[in-house]
């Protein structure tokens, strides 16, 4: 039976009551206070039981609202960390090294391990042309839909996985340009989304559709707007919500639903007792009456207004007053504003906070020194302090992750407890901040920063000891900047030189370091452009055969010839090529046309080309040393290829494999720079290398005396007694010329015989064939 079925019927029953005593005056006065009395209760019941209705909807809004927000929340907490998790990795050098170099089983061996370690179901990724390596359990992903939008600079949204709706991070790949995306993946199924509405503080239904997908009723309801429909089991509240989409042509909607009929049927007992206590105030009198329609209407009022500030986003509380099942509604309302307020603290501290150490993360610490940078001044610093530890993905490969995991945790606990004053945040990974705030001139930050060394040079006691370390760069404002962009631009310059200067290193920002970073960009962007338009040059510099007493080859040496600077150094900007992995096209330009400029050149005369260790990782090297051999019309027997020790870290059987390969065109190979590394004869034992040449730092050494001509003499006997040439570099002198001949070297380099020359003065070089002393003065 209905409230207003109940009223009525009470308003009847009264009104028989009454009509039995209105033979008297006083019966008809009474029937007359009874009927009015009814009809005000009547009235009164009615306009609480609407504010009931009213407030029991609006609190299904305000609920259905704020789980909105927490799913929103929640989503992108999920793709923070898997951002996170995938930051991790595409920072990793490893990784970027297996990138560039094409490596597709090392990639799929890092994206299965992230994908398990994440735990997503699925990791792929997106090259620049929008072709995938994708991990098992991502074999329906589109990364040519993807790519628009990541070129756009969006890294989150929805993307269709095997044809099921799923979340997304992208995380650039970065060499220092952009080379690809590290895409992680995590299904939405209808399991998935049963587990995020389990986290909500009421009951709801949500799903995630396509907007072609959404019909009928749901069709009408716009963005972000609450509306009620008719569903299966009666009425809905319905909010839909357009969320990012990582693909194109996919626009997905969140669509929650909160049954109104179950939120007003909790209200079903308060009607109840509204009737009973309209029945006691008809029989007990208008006092009575009065009295509990005072009781009523100020504390639903109160509570109407609170819902609707609540509903405006205003935290609003009301006061537990009227009869007791109003206090129990009002206590009620009151509890669910704090439980709705305490989730969303959880929510706004998990994404402020690092999970694994609960130190403020990278967003937080932005916020907290954008808002000591509006204080500082002369005489309020703020000193903030960029920290990575020390081969910590060494700790992690060795020791493994949870040993990694807790010295973080000691570091971040010892941190906080060195310098309770300071923000301490965690970056990610093993990089952590420390922001103080409020320093006066009289305190001096070199002392700080001496605490921090002693702080992060320790002991870390596990199942053995480990010696932990860490670089610090060190940025002070408002001298190193005004803003907190300058600040962290700052910061990051004094890290990255601390790193430069070795283990342990703590360094301070110099102006000079921004001049330095500006002087590298600039010099990157010009390279690339150098390349893009072949604005190379090669020299060529002579190997001379003491033997034959005869120019027997020649090296290639690359140079720049700047528009502006002129000619720049190999040594400012072949570091720099190697970084941004353009020494692979530089060196096989270099490889051409080193082959098109000698097959010009009389006689037997060879060149020799040196070889990157980034270009021999590359599988198309040996294609390249082919196709320029072919395309010149020189014996592969002319072409020497130099390489370094270094090419042997990493995939040593991989690097043989391809050094291998290139002897088998006929084609000659060096080890350059001997006797510099730690393991050259294990080196020499594994390839038969055609020629060792000695490093210049021996050769010079010998005019010094004491043991550098034994080490010569060895190096020229093993050479010897294994069949491989020796070439010494850097002869400048006569004199060494002839230690040399007397340790039984067969070749030299250097200045006496000539510097470096344009490939158009070769020729007249090889016509001179003098002894090198005239050679020298002609050169």
């Amino acid at each position: 039976m209905s409230v207003k079925a109940v009223l009525r019927r009470l308003t009847r029953l009264a009104m028989a009551s009454a009509g039995r005593r209105a033979r008297t005056l006083g019966g008809r006065i009474a029937l007359l206070y009874v009927l009015l009395l009814a009809c005000v209760m009547v009235a009164t019941l009615a306009v609480a039981s609407s504010g009931i209705t009213m407030f029991a909807r609006q609190a299904a809004e305000r609920e259905l609202s704020a789980n909105a927000r927490v799913f929103d929340q929640i989503i992108a907490t999920r793709q923070g960390q898997m951002a996170d998790a995938g930051e991790v990795v595409a920072r990793d050098f490893g990784f970027r090294e297996a990138y560039a170099t094409g490596d597709a089983p090392t990639l799929t061996s890092a994206i299965e391990t992230l994908r398990d370690r994440a735990r997503v179901s699925a990791v792929v990724i997106v090259h620049l042309d929008g072709s995938v390596i994708a991990s098992d359990g991502a074999n329906a992903i589109d990364g040519a839909a993807m790519l628009d939008r990541l070129e756009q600079g969006q890294d989150r949204g929805v993307v269709i996985l095997d044809g099921t709706h799923a979340l997304a991070a992208a995380v650039p790949i970065e060499m220092p340009d952009l080379a690809g995306w590290l895409v992680l993946v995590n299904r939405l199924g209808p399991e998935d989304m049963k587990q995020l509405a389990r986290l909500s503080a009421a009951e709801v239904q949500a799903s995630i559709l396509d907007r072609s997908q959404l019909a009928g009723s749901l069709a009408s309801v716009g963005l972000g707007e609450i509306r009620t429909i008719d569903g299966d089991g009666g009425q809905l509240l319905v909010q839909i919500s357009a969320i990012a989409s990582l693909q194109n042509a996919l626009q997905p909607r969140l669509v929650l639903a909160h049954s109104l009929d179950k939120s007003l049927a909790q209200y079903s007992r308060l009607r109840l007792i509204l009737v009973l206590i309209s029945l006691v105030g008809v029989l007990a009198g208008a006092w009575a009456s009065i009295r509990l329609s005072r009781g009523l209407a100020r504390p639903l009022q109160s509570l109407a207004e609170a819902t609707r500030a609540y509903g405006r986003g205003t935290v609003a509380k009301v006061k537990a007053e009227g009869v007791i099942e109003i206090r129990s509604l009002a206590d009620s309302f009151n509890a669910m504003v704090d439980a709705v307020e305490e989730r969303e603290q959880q929510v706004l501290h998990a994404s402020l906070h690092d999970s694994l150490t609960g130190l403020p993360n990278r967003r937080f610490f932005i916020e907290e020194l954008d808002r000591a940078v509006t204080r500082q001044n002369e005489r309020h610093r703020n000193f903030i302090a960029f920290i990575d530890v020390d081969d910590f993905k060494a700790i992690n490969d060795t020791m493994g992750h949870p040993v990694g995991d807790e010295i973080l945790r000691s570091l971040a606990f010892t941190l906080r407890d060195r310098f309770p004053d300071a923000m301490v945040a965690r970056f990610g990974s093993d990089e952590f901040g420390v922001l103080l705030g409020g320093l006066e001139p009289a305190e001096d930050c070199n002392s700080i920063a001496r605490s921090l060394e002693m702080v992060l040079g320790r002991t870390f006691a596990s199942d053995r000891n480990l010696e932990i370390s860490a670089c610090v760069g060190i940025a002070v404002g408002p001298q190193d900047g005004a803003s907190a962009n300058a600040l962290m631009t700052a910061a990051e310059l004094a890290l990255s030189r601390a790193r430069s200067e070795g283990k342990g290193s703590c360094h301070f920002f110099e102006p000079d370091l921004d001049a330095e970073a500006s002087r590298r960009r600039r010099m990157e962007v010009d390279l690339r452009s150098a390349v893009g338009q072949g604005d190379f040059e090669l020299h060529f510099q002579p190997l001379f055969s003491i033997s034959e007493n005869r120019i027997k080859g020649f090296e290639a040496l690359m140079r720049w010839p700047h528009a502006e600077q002129g000619m720049i150094s190999p040594v400012q900007f072949i570091p720099i090529a190697e970084e941004t992995g353009l020494i692979v096209q530089m060196g096989e330009w270099a490889i051409r046309e080193a082959c098109r400029q000698a097959a010009k050149w009389p006689g037997d005369a060879s060149v020799a080309v040196n070889i990157s260790p980034r270009q021999l990782s590359s599988e198309g090297l040996v294609t390249c040393v082919a196709q320029a051999l072919a395309q010149s019309g020189l014996p592969a027997s002319r072409l020497e290829l130099e390489i370094t020790e270094s090419v042997f870290i990493g995939d040593v059987d991989k690097t043989l494999k391809i050094l291998h390969s290139l002897q088998a065109l006929g084609v000659r190979v060096a080890l350059d720079d001997f006797g510099t590394g730690y393991s050259s004869l294990s080196y020499l034992r594994s390839f038969p290398f055609d020629k060792i040449k000695i490093d210049q730092s021996f050769v010079r050494a010998m005019s010094e005396g004491g043991s550098a001509n034994a080490i010569v003499r060895a190096i020229t006997t093993l050479a010897d007694a294994l069949g491989m040439v020796t070439l010494a570099e850097g002869v400048e002198t006569p004199e060494l010329l002839e230690a040399l001949r007397l340790e039984g070297c067969d070749m030299i380099q250097g200045y006496l015989i000539s510097r470096p020359v344009p490939g158009a003065e070769v020729q007249s070089l090889l016509a001179l064939q003098k002894p090198p002393q005239r050679l020298r003065a002609a050169g």
